[in-house]
């Protein structure tokens, strides 16, 4: 048009909600697109955990359960449950997990609390860890490491410099824990509970609290620890076996020998994909807890160094989505959902290899666990979620 004025366009108007939510604008959240890196190494590691829960657990379900496929039914429900959790998790925002912290916590305090109650609580092993949910077996151990990361964000976030004063920055956040690390404990899970309490150090020292005041809770811990190492019988034992393995290669220390045994089995490139001998009944627990055991003999430690490089991308990915949001109850969350997987991956190494005391602590993606493998998916879906808000 010339020769006359412009005639303004009308602009659309982005459409908004009606009746109760009147005057709000919907957000559009995408989905596992925040980081494509922390996507793919998750993707590959869940990959190789379905082939080795497969492999592994094969003869033992059938030799145990005359069921050679139990395990790995189960095993391919609880990663089909983990993703829908992922997906879940990830299509949340930053505000929406600062409103769940506290009462995230909450439940996962009561779930805990009802695990200890006979009748309700599931007795396995001498230990008393899991609530029956229909056909499932949960592990609330599991949703309450997530709580306290989610927890311990929110609060430090919240408190900003007064952190740096000991009875604001320390002494809440050690008596929340140690409520959870005690009903942990109870059932008894010294592995869950001693993470957690690396967790909070980590978390206290990333928040801001100066590192002078992070002695004093340390101090108080080492008799604490001590006296539970010591009052259990089979801890002790666990440790001499740590210390010495070959002190009773048939006994206390017999899993470790075995483990042992698989790494050296595989050398450089392993002996072959299905071709453990120490999967034969030979290596206790071999589906689960010492599952890296079976990828260093049977990948070699070019497949143990794969899985850890991996881990490492999860790791870099993860501390890039921390130092780059913008929030600080978002960038908390971040490191503190990093160095969970993190912690859990480099501990349970550490057992396998006889550098840390054997422990139950599953390693993430790979190990068979239902309760551990939908906590670390959801896990995921949050580092997508506040890495796409990172940009």
């Amino acid at each position: 048009m010339t020769g006359g004025a412009t005639v303004p366009q009308a602009v659309p108007r982005a459409p908004v909600f009606r009746g109760l939510l009147g005057g709000q604008r919907p957000r559009v959240v995408g989905g596992l697109r925040g980081d494509p890196w922390l996507v793919a190494a998750v993707a590959a590691l869940l990959g190789l955990g379905i082939v080795m829960v497969f492999n592994v657990s094969y003869f033992y379900g059938q030799e145990r359960l005359g069921d050679s496929m139990y395990f790995f039914r189960r095993h391919l429900l609880a990663v089909a449950l983990g993703t829908g959790a992922c997906f879940i998790t990830s299509r949340l925002s930053s505000e929406a997990y600062r409103r769940a912290a506290y009462p995230l916590l909450a439940a996962s305090v009561v779930a805990l609390a009802h695990v200890l109650v006979p009748g309700i609580g599931v007795l396995r092993g001498g230990a008393r860890r899991w609530l029956h949910l229909g056909p499932l077996s949960l592990q609330p151990s599991e949703a309450a490491k997530v709580a306290l990361v989610l927890y311990l964000a929110r609060s430090l976030s919240k408190k900003g410099e007064r952190v740096h004063q000991f009875p604001v920055g320390v002494v809440p956040h050690c008596l929340v824990v140690g409520l959870v690390a005690g009903l942990l404990l109870l059932e008894p899970d010294f592995g869950t509970a001693a993470l957690a309490a690396g967790l909070l150090f980590v978390m206290l020292f990333a928040g801001g609290v100066r590192a002078r005041h992070l002695a004093v809770p340390v101090l108080v811990a080492l008799p604490l620890v001590g006296y539970e190492i010591t009052k259990a019988g089979y801890r002790v034992k666990r440790l001499l076996a740590f210390l010495n393995p070959g002190l009773d290669p048939h006994g206390i220390g017999f899993q470790l020998t075995q483990s042992f045994i698989a790494f050296g089995s595989g050398r450089l490139w392993g002996v072959g994909l299905g071709e453990s001998r120490q999967k034969m009944f030979y290596l206790p627990e071999a589906h689960t807890d010492f599952i890296f055991s079976v990828v260093g003999e049977e990948l070699g430690l070019v497949g143990a160094l794969l899985v850890l490089g991996l881990f490492g991308v999860i790791a870099a990915r993860g501390l890039r989505t921390a130092l780059r949001h913008s929030d600080p109850f978002a960038s908390l969350a971040a490191f503190g959902v990093t160095l969970s997987l993190v912690l859990q991956a480099l501990v349970n190494a550490g057992v396998v290899l006889g550098c840390l005391p054997t422990k139950g602590i599953p390693l993430p993606f790979l190990s068979y666990g239902g309760s551990a493998m939908i906590a670390a998916l959801a896990q995921v879906g949050v580092l997508i979620a506040l890495a796409r808000e990172a940009g």
